[in-house]
């Protein structure tokens, strides 16, 4: 491996692990402040990470996050933020369950629906900042977060008894759904079963970096990303890229909700897991946008999330957990760019190095022409 590629590995992985140690550190401290054992804790949440029955539940929980993270980290690469990924996923999982409660094909034309149903609703949701942006100049982030004030209020509405909701006690739901659009999980015995999406959540990895770094579309992404006058330069419309990046984000956002909804609930309920799309945000950001970083970082949250219960049997609050997971988020963002400014210092230096050395090449030579006069 040749130098430069040993040091942007080094600055690609400094990152996340400056964070994460910062989190665990500071979480320590927090812990010592309220006069409690400040190792404990996280020996009581490693020890549930080796019982099968939490693995399956990590997995499962871990696989949301993870699509939502993609969603975020498309328009992240794209310097676009997408923090309406909530309202989008939220929204697209409630017109699944409506559609799979309504509509009873064969299961090979039900899923496909389904999926299909949840992808365009997200699209068509994140398409609305997106158009937005492009055509008033209205900032992602205020038309997302007014977006997804809107989806609630949709969601709301649509939980109706006259439109399509039905009372299951005090629990709004959208009815159950067709069996034929429910997806069987991976059997794990006493353990339980594991999403059946878990598999989508997968291959949106792989299809996700296979285009980000194999497709001229992923480079144009990138490209844009990082300067819109040098891509717009190179005959990449900027506009066009801006709308695409937030389709594409809000379509994969749109599938977040789904391996829950068809492998367990088969409803959309007032018990459907919300704030996903925030979460994903973090996860995001310490996963650097690569789709293994993320796949990683989505683990570790649903870690802190399925470990942390354990903790009110032995008196500590399960809240160190979300503490722990905010100041992930703040040490990511303080450690990034302190990594990132040292990066440039090194270039710097190798720069100013070689170009010395340079000039000592050409000084010498010039001599030696002298002399040989």
């Amino acid at each position: 491996m040749k130098k430069f590629d040993k040091e942007r590995v080094l600055l690609a992985v400094a990152g996340p692990v400056i964070a994460l140690a910062v989190a665990f550190v500071l979480s320590a401290i927090v812990l010592i402040a309220s006069g409690k054992n400040p190792v404990e804790p996280f020996a009581l949440m490693f020890e549930q990470a080796g019982f099968s029955d939490i693995q399956v539940l990590i997995v499962n929980q871990a696989s949301m996050y993870y699509i939502a993270a993609l969603a975020v980290a498309i328009g992240f690469r794209m310097n676009l933020f997408n923090i309406g990924v909530d309202g989008q996923y939220q929204l697209a999982a409630m017109m699944a369950a409506v559609v799979g409660a309504h509509a009873n094909l064969p299961a090979a034309l039900q899923v496909p629906l389904l999926l299909l149903t949840a992808v365009f609703t997200g699209a068509f949701w994140s398409g609305i900042a997106g158009v937005l942006k492009v055509t008033r100049g209205v900032s992602e982030v205020v038309a997302t977060i007014m977006l997804n004030a809107i989806a609630t209020s949709l969601i709301v509405y649509m939980w109706k008894p006259d439109v399509f909701g039905v009372k299951v006690g005090n629990n709004n739901t959208t009815g159950e759904m067709y069996e034929s659009g429910w997806i069987p999980g991976i059997d794990m015995g006493a353990a339980g079963e594991i999403y059946g999406l878990v598999i989508l959540a997968v291959l949106l990895g792989i299809g996700y970096w296979i285009v980000l770094n194999r497709t001229r579309f992923g480079f144009d992404l990138r490209a844009s990303g990082a300067s819109e006058s040098a891509a717009a330069a190179s005959g990449v419309s900027p506009r066009r890229m801006v709308l695409t990046a937030m389709l594409l984000s809000g379509a994969i956002a749109g599938l977040a909700g789904l391996p829950i909804l068809l492998g367990d609930t088969h409803t959309y309920s007032l018990n459907f897991p919300t704030g996903i799309g925030f979460l994903g945000i973090g996860i995001a950001l310490l996963g650097r946008n690569s789709p293994v970083g993320i796949a990683f970082a989505a683990l570790l949250w649903a870690w802190l999330d399925k470990a942390s219960p354990e903790l009110d049997f032995h008196g500590y609050d399960k809240e160190i957990a979300v503490i722990m997971q905010g100041l992930i988020v703040l040490s990511v963002v303080v450690s990034y760019e302190a990594v990132r400014e040292w990066g440039l210092r090194r270039q710097q230096r190798r720069v100013g190095a070689e170009l010395a050395a340079g000039h000592v090449l050409g000084a010498n030579n010039t001599t030696k022409e002298v002399a040989g006069r």
